[in-house]
């Protein structure tokens, strides 16, 4: 097994990668699973109900770095603030929800390293995806369920997604 080259924060945030943004984790790049079809058809989905819905409330968008540690930058699939677009490039506060959309190649380890950093961090709703299934899980610091009514939540925000306007 090789050994990875450790890179400063300041690289990562200078670098342009051309297929697709990377996470930085303690000084580590690495790639992002790139979904397919069904996951760009959920992560729209999800955006565009939220923009619909509650678009004086919230701000919503895909693929945004979130500096969850002073050394650690996470790229939620769907990254939801409070209140208009973030005048920063990065989201540097916890976010209301972020969502995260399984992809085939996602690994249950790496899947929920990235809910413990955004919980730790302190987002309070993290939803994970499966456009596979057509189900949902919601993952609080309280705990994680999967979603049985059909309807993400976010309780504290009043946010509400029913499922099937993201599966269609």
């Amino acid at each position: 097994m090789g050994t990875a080259t450790l890179v400063s924060v300041e690289e990562y945030l200078r670098t342009s990668f051309p297929d697709a943004d990377r996470e930085y984790i303690d000084g580590r790049i690495v790639e992002r699973n790139v979904g397919e079809v069904d996951h760009s058809d959920a992560q729209t989905a999800v955006v565009h109900y939220l923009r619909a819905h509650y678009q004086e409330r919230v701000w919503a968008s895909v693929a945004v770095r979130v500096q969850v540690k002073k050394t650690r930058f996470r790229i939620p699939d769907v990254t939801v603030v409070l209140g208009s677009k973030p005048a920063d490039r990065i989201i540097r506060k916890p976010p209301v929800v972020t969502v995260e959309v399984l992809s085939p190649d996602d690994r249950a380890g790496d899947l929920e390293e990235k809910i413990n950093d955004y919980l730790v961090f302190g987002v309070p709703c993290v939803w994970v995806i499966n456009p596979e299934t057509r189900r949902a899980y919601v993952h609080t610091s309280a705990g994680s369920h999967e979603v049985r009514d059909g309807i993400l939540r976010v309780d504290s925000a009043a946010i509400e997604v029913p499922l099937s306007e993201i599966f269609g």
